[in-house]
């Protein structure tokens, strides 16, 4: 009996195991052995193992393009992320400041970009605000009489006008996150803080950071993720077949879509594929060692304890106040 409920909870995970193995595991061992051969459109049956040819090839040969693509993707992840992290605190924190009219509104007409298709929302941006002819960027541009302007025709305003566009597309998120976190605040902290004179700068460095924290730090790691593998931008904004723009901008993501779809050299992009994979593996062992739940807890513990002699001392002061101005009414 002991035996049967031994192995009870393996039996009701078979058949999820089972499909975790077909849908994930099988494709990443299938990706990694492809990667070990010279697999492509003219050997496609007759292919051989070569090693880890690929992946030196990717990684020490300078003309590959792979090197060039994995610096446009780690300077494209840190300066989208930096942008988003700041802009979204601080327009979050307008959200929530005292005496804001159409709150809901504004929440409301934020989501938008969020919530839109990204397939419809590229080719919104693309048509109607980069084109060069009657795009409304350059329109307006021709209104007040500044020459138009080429955003998807070189690396440079390409790599910007992708930035814009995935912080239209992924800012919302943010703000959605760290404005709950604010809510949850609780105002008698900066009551407190505002008696002992503390101003906007230490409020936010000593209470609303270390409280947000916990929310903030999960949503930031899991949109850095999503911004590394971002895809469909760079490929609907410069890439798309029939649609080439002039620009040659590439992230890992793109370069191997095109040594798959486009060069045919499935050995190589299933080489790049693994590399991509490793570095994810590795940014997830590090974020998630770096921000644990202990930690993060300590975090905000230490924003609630540096606080909470003193928001004790603003409600007793409210208190004294509330009982002298009804001694002083029984009196008169």
């Amino acid at each position: 009996m002991k035996g049967k409920k031994k192995y009870q909870p393996w039996l009701y995970s078979f058949p999820a195991l089972v499909l975790i193995g077909i849908i994930i595991v099988f494709p990443i061992l299938y990706t990694g052995y492809i990667s070990l051969t010279n697999m492509n459109l003219f050997h496609w049956l007759d292919y051989k193992v070569i090693g880890l040819e690929n992946f030196r090839r990717a990684l020490f040969k300078v003309d590959s393009g792979f090197l060039k693509a994995l610096l446009v993707t780690l300077v494209w992840t840190a300066v989208n992320m930096v942008l988003q992290t700041v802009m979204a605190y601080f327009i979050a924190l307008g959200l929530n400041a005292p005496g804001l009219k159409a709150r809901r509104l504004y929440k409301t007409l934020l989501m938008f970009p969020w919530a839109m298709p990204a397939y419809v929302s590229i080719l919104l941006w693309r048509v109607g605000m980069y084109n060069t002819e009657f795009g409304l960027i350059n329109k307006f541009a021709g209104i007040i009489g500044l020459p138009k302007v080429n955003f998807l025709s070189e690396n440079i305003p390409a790599f910007l006008s992708c930035m814009v566009l995935n912080l239209w597309m992924a800012l919302p998120f943010m703000i959605m996150m760290f404005d709950g976190a604010l809510q949850s605040i609780d105002k008698c902290y900066y009551e407190s803080a505002k008696l002992d004179g503390a101003g906007f700068l230490q409020q936010n460095i000593s209470i609303t950071v270390p409280f947000i924290k916990p929310i903030m730090a999960p949503a930031v790691i899991m949109t850095t993720f999503t911004t590394f593998k971002q895809f469909d931008i760079f490929y609907l904004l410069t890439m798309q077949k029939g649609a080439y723009t002039g620009a040659t901008i590439q992230t890992i993501i793109t370069y191997a879509y095109k040594n798959a779809f486009v060069s045919n050299n499935y050995g190589l992009s299933s080489a790049v594929s693994i590399i991509i994979f490793a570095i994810i593996i590795v940014l997830s062992l590090v974020t998630n060692r770096g921000v644990g739940d202990e930690q993060m807890d300590g975090m905000a513990r230490h924003g609630r304890a540096k606080y909470r002699r003193r928001g004790t001392a603003a409600e007793g002061r409210r208190t004294k106040g509330v009982r002298r101005n009804e001694d002083n009414h029984e009196k008169a």
